[in-house]
């Protein structure tokens, strides 16, 4: 009976072990010596996260870029191993491409990387490889042999598990904005791609996209890469690990770019990131309020400038998909392949348009629609990442230099205030029109309600320049 169950067994094991995928190869997070307790590592963290946006623009939660990464880091940070870390997902509007993760759970991404990503999975492979840095707790582990090097061994065994916090504290050390301890080692980058591939997979991810976006900005090089490498060293073979650890799990049919990253893409490709200088010298005057001026310049108060009255002189901007005239006091902020906004400098506020126009473009469900039906969808669109945004009146049909276009006046909330603090109302008119290709190229011009007639006449002159390639 014995020799038959063993047979049996070596039967089963024999199928196993033959049977592609049956027995998957998986990473598991690794362990090392931290003297901090989990409880420490959440607080240490959550810490850290107070002084960020004190230090670097910080998005506020509410804005839909910042909705959008949150919605992804959960579904991400759902499929994480080991601790169930109270996990939350931040965007600093900084141009340079790179993302940190805090002990216990912050995680930061750069406006500009989501500007870099080509798709999805390689925005998702980032924010998991910054999600694996949790998991393998190697802040705290870190900061750990620091303190090891610092302390007696029997104060090091005396504080073990249950006062390491303060213990860090009198020693100087923390998690703050550029700390030692957020700066990985070789190893570290390795674990955190290896385990983040594996975090991708089962999100529905390609795990290659990580490896891939990481080695394009390598070879990128330039003013956004030093950043980001330098926080994150190349282990070497990066590609080469990442599809070896993809070979040993099962096929399957990876998910594609979602809508609302395509309309985030959009969004972002608009919008003007501080680079790292200007961040720094940001932080010599005083630093940023921590709370709802998030990224606008410096100086920028929710309230006009001078520069917001516009200049009777007019300029040519000449983009790749259009000419358009604007007053010579205001400036472009994008090139001429990209979206681009025409705005007085402190027309910026919040991280969003106060006083202005954006022009970009829109590529429709069905390009074979009519303009009518493809502005409608267009709408739509912009009301998902802005509900407050909402139509008045009905559209109607225009022309511009001779092409067809369609009209609307959009209500919407303003990121200037009145004199009591409160949000005034901010009226949109959108303009669209229908390029040969069947996209469609859009112009929102922008101010508050209260002062859009003033400056409605600038609009219609700089409407009545625009003229499509």
């Amino acid at each position: 009976m014995r020799s038959l169950r063993t047979r049996v067994l070596a039967v089963v094991l024999a199928i196993c072990l033959s049977a592609p995928g049956a027995l998957q190869a998986r990473v598991t997070p690794t362990h090392g010596f931290d003297l901090f307790s989990a409880q420490e590592e959440v607080q240490a963290g959550q810490q850290a996260a107070t002084q960020v946006p004190k230090q670097l623009p910080v998005l506020p939660d509410s804005d839909p870029v910042a909705r959008y990464v949150q919605r992804l880091g959960a579904e991400l940070a759902g499929h994480a191993p080991g601790e169930k870390w109270p996990y939350n997902f931040h965007v600093v509007n900084q141009k340079e491409i790179n993302a940190f993760a805090l002990p216990g759970g912050p995680v930061y991404v750069n406006v500009g990387t989501i500007q870099a990503a080509d798709n999805e999975a390689e925005l998702a492979g980032v924010m998991a490889h910054e999600i694996s840095h949790v998991v393998q707790r190697h802040g705290t582990r870190a900061a750990t042999k620091q303190m090891a090097a610092q302390l007696p061994l029997a104060i090091l065994g005396g504080i073990f598990g249950r006062g390491a916090l303060s213990q860090m504290a009198q020693l100087g050390i923390s998690f703050g904005v550029g700390s030692y301890f957020l700066k990985n080692s070789r190893q570290a980058e390795k674990e955190a791609d290896l385990l983040g591939s594996n975090i991708m997979y089962d999100t529905g991810f390609n795990p290659q996209a990580m490896a891939q976006f990481f080695e394009k900005i390598q070879q990128q090089g330039g003013s956004r890469a030093p950043q980001f490498l330098s926080d994150h060293p190349d282990p070497g073979n990066r590609v080469e690990y990442v599809m070896t650890e993809v070979d040993t799990l099962p096929r399957k049919q990876y998910r594609g770019d979602s809508s609302e990253f395509r309309d985030i893409k959009q969004r972002v490709g608009g919008m003007r990131p501080l680079t790292a200088q200007q961040i720094a010298a940001q932080q010599k005057s005083g630093g940023f309020s921590g709370a709802g001026q998030a990224g606008a310049p410096s100086g920028s108060t929710g309230q006009p400038g001078s520069d917001v009255a516009p200049s009777a002189n007019l300029r040519a901007l000449n983009h790749s998909d259009f000419q358009i005239s604007y007053p010579d006091n205001w400036q472009v902020f994008g090139d001429q392949n990209s979206a681009v906004t025409i705005a007085p400098q402190s027309g910026i506020s919040q991280n969003a348009i106060a006083y202005g126009v954006m022009i970009s473009g829109y590529q429709p469900e069905d390009p074979n629609a009519s303009l009518d039906q493809n502005t409608h969808e267009l709408i739509n669109s912009l009301r998902q990442s802005n509900p407050d945004l909402r139509q008045i009146g009905n559209d109607e049909s225009i022309r511009i230099n001779g092409v067809a276009g369609r009209s609307a006046d959009l209500i919407g909330v303003s990121p200037v205030q009145d004199r009591r603090g409160s949000s005034v109302r901010e009226r949109d008119w959108l303009v669209t029109m229908k390029r040969s290709d069947g996209n469609v190229i859009y112009l929102i011009f922008i101010a508050p309600d209260p002062e859009f007639g003033r400056l409605r006449p600038t609009f219609e002159e700089m409407l009545r320049s625009f003229r499509l390639r």
